[in-house]
């Protein structure tokens, strides 16, 4: 077994009375991409926020459990003091700096990372080449690429800060099917040079490709979990979260249906 590098256990969350996390247990063993699956209000951006420490920035705090990091516990760290362990988050909705070129965004994410200049310079460099457009773009204000580019720009700011464990909210939301596969591929190549991944998505069709162990949370608890390939394989998530339809179902369903009719007809 590979040792894992987060572990969630028996996470509980509140904002104010209101509880968004029951008791949430999750694993994301070292150099693995592990996805959280979920609708809207499941608690999967919560999730992300409890491990990075930024809760309390959305009225939020955890109530119970624990949350560890290579053996090191993050519940009692500064959002800061996470990243210095390795954790960096993409929040959702590619929240860059709009008024700000794309440099700048970037030596922004180096902010406070280990290594000084010279370990700036090769994040940067790993940045160019996963994203050669941030290159090209340097000098233009964030706030006037495409909402792919942007999504690119968060990214590659995480990147600068040299993370371990990288925190992905929602990088596919509201992007053009193609600029969404584009992103999965570079989720692959970050991955492939040995940073662990934590994603959630909405899109489950494309979370479960690059994912090798899945979690479902519905209303704030972990209702499903195992290997990627079984889930994408298991008929409840077939039928809620890849819109596949159990065909035996709709021909019975169908079948129902023509038979309504035909007794209508008997009976008069």
């Amino acid at each position: 077994m590979t040792a894992a590098a987060l572990e969630l256990r028996g996470v509980s969350v509140g904002y104010g009375p209101v509880r968004a996390l029951n008791a949430v247990s999750v694993e994301v063993p070292e150099g693995a991409v592990v996805t959280v699956l979920g609708g809207n209000g499941a608690g999967k951006s919560t999730l992300l926020r409890a491990v990075s420490r930024t809760l309390p920035f959305h009225g939020g705090a955890i109530g119970s459990g624990s949350v560890s990091f290579a053996g090191q516990r993050l519940d009692g760290l500064s959002p800061a003091q996470v990243v210095a362990t390795g954790v960096v988050q993409v929040p959702e909705g590619r929240q860059v700096f709009a008024r700000m070129t794309v440099a700048d965004n970037l030596r922004a994410g180096a902010l406070g990372s280990r290594g000084g200049r010279k370990a700036a310079a090769a994040a940067l460099e790993r940045v160019h080449d996963l994203f050669p457009v941030l290159a090209e773009r340097a000098q233009q204000r964030a706030g006037l690429l495409s909402g792919g580019e942007q999504q690119m720009l968060a990214m590659g700011r995480a990147l600068m800060a040299r993370p371990r464990l990288l925190l992905l909210d929602e990088p596919s939301l509201g992007l053009a099917p193609m600029m969404a596969a584009r992103i999965a591929d570079t989720v692959r190549d970050i991955n492939a040079q040995g940073t662990s991944v934590l994603l959630v998505e909405q899109n489950a069709a494309l979370a479960l490709t690059l994912a090798s162990s899945a979690y479902v949370l519905e209303v704030g608890e972990i209702t499903l979990e195992g290997p990627a390939g079984e889930l994408a394989a298991s008929d409840e998530v077939r039928r809620r979260y890849l819109g596949v339809v159990d065909e035996d179902a709709a021909a019975d369903a169908s079948r129902a249906e023509q038979a309504v009719p035909a007794l209508g007809r008997w009976s008069q």
